[in-house]
């Protein structure tokens, strides 16, 4: 299958070669330093795909496996934006309005609190079911994932009805809680199959993989066939002297659910071109995914500074994606202030700018991020990428961390 990005030279879109150079050689001095065992990153801009290159090792143990270009990185909160892009899709096709409460269209939500949550409120993690889990056993139980799902109790408490009127309509953002949950994104995926009848994993990979031309290197339930392709997720050991692969993610199982908050897997050229799709106004190489409009409407802030409740960081939610904003906290310190990166991704991080066409997608093979700091500093006109991964508060002082631009 052939890409839906065009490679180019960086100079003939107005990068700096030198500033991707200096970016390259950091990511080989973290591998060198033993920060994680492997990384691939990709960048795109206008259309075209300036910057690939994978770095390292995908797999450490039983035996060292060298990483390669078609190799498939766990994208953790990545796949957030890939599924609610699905639901902007049902949307866009007058399939449900985004205000619509979830009720409506998932029977036996409403219990335990849950009557008023809309869409848009679950989309910009509001629903307020903080600690909500599914097992192991619903991942492919459809069945079993609904009753869990409208099982989900509420962690916060509403505000009286009384109140109700003074609330925006829209979001009602003060009186739900506020944090990151795979529950959000179980709820969405069983939205998703209430109104399709379909497996939301097949869904998403007819509806939106398969149309965009990533079938070959991005999956929401990664199938048996390509697991031999996957990098193994890996942490640091307690003294920081090694890297550790982590049992959790890797195994088969897991790789297979698809979990619809964390659980793709892609190349990093896949989540380039994917957000040259969003830079692109909702089109990548002539296919049209979104209409304009419902591209503006996800990407808007709808929280604005309110903190995570997790992790105390203003959030800036869109439906998926957020908006870095200027908190002095913020990962990707100096990105342009309205660039929306995929909501909390860590360890993978993407960029795009509603300002310039430029997406960036960085993945290590590591899951810790955001303590040891590397920022890309760009002007305001211009997209950011962000690396990770961990140490406790040290700023990487390299070249990329001066503010300087790649952008020409």
């Amino acid at each position: 299958m052939t890409f839906p990005l065009e490679s180019a030279a960086p100079s003939a879109l107005g990068l700096d070669p030198r500033a991707l150079e200096r970016l390259r050689e950091l990511i080989i001095r973290h591998i060198v330093d033993g920060r994680y065992p492997g990384a691939q990153i990709a960048i795109a801009r206008r259309g075209r795909l300036a910057l690939f290159t994978t770095i390292g090792d995908a797999r450490l143990d039983p035996q060292r496996v060298v990483a390669r270009d078609d190799t498939l990185w766990l994208l953790y909160w990545n796949t957030k934006v890939i599924t609610a892009c699905a639901v902007a899709l049902l949307a866009d096709h007058g399939a449900l309005s985004l205000t619509d409460r979830v009720a409506s269209y998932v029977p036996g939500f409403e219990v335990h609190g849950k009557r008023r949550i809309t869409i848009l409120e679950l989309l910009t993690d509001q629903g307020g079911f903080l600690g909500a889990e599914v097992p192991p056993e619903a991942w492919n139980d459809h069945e079993l994932l609904r009753r869990c799902v409208c099982d989900f109790a509420l962690e916060s408490t509403p505000t009286p009805a009384s109140a109700l009127a003074a609330i925006d309509a829209l979001t009602r953002t003060d009186y739900r809680a506020f944090v990151r949950a795979r529950a959000t994104y179980w709820t969405a995926a069983v939205l998703i199959e209430g109104l399709t009848k379909t497996d939301y994993r097949a869904f998403i990979r007819e509806n939106i993989i398969e149309p965009l031309g990533l079938a070959d290197e991005l999956f929401v339930g990664l199938p048996d066939s390509q697991q031999a392709r996957a990098a193994d997720l890996h942490e640091p050991s307690f003294d920081g002297a090694r890297q550790i692969r982590r049992a959790d993610e890797n195994n088969a199982v897991f790789r297979r659910a698809g979990i619809p908050s964390s659980g793709g897997y892609g190349t990093a050229r896949a989540m380039a071109a994917f957000y040259q799709m969003l830079v692109q106004g909702g089109t990548l190489a002539g296919v049209r995914l979104l209409s304009p409009r419902m591209v503006a409407y996800v990407i808007r802030d709808f929280t604005g500074a309110r903190a995570d409740n997790h992790t105390g960081m203003p959030m800036h939610r869109g439906l998926g994606p957020h908006s870095p904003g200027t908190a002095e906290t913020i990962r990707g310190l100096a990105t342009a202030a309205g660039a929306p990166p995929a909501a909390g991704a860590i360890p993978t991080r993407a960029c795009r700018s509603p300002i310039s066409p430029t997406a960036a997608c960085p993945i290590p093979g590591t899951a810790h991020g955001s303590t040891w700091s590397v920022t890309w500093s760009t002007p305001p006109s211009t997209s950011a990428a962000p690396t990770n991964v961990a140490r406790p508060r040290t700023v990487e002082t390299s070249p990329l961390a001066s503010r300087r631009s790649c952008l020409r």
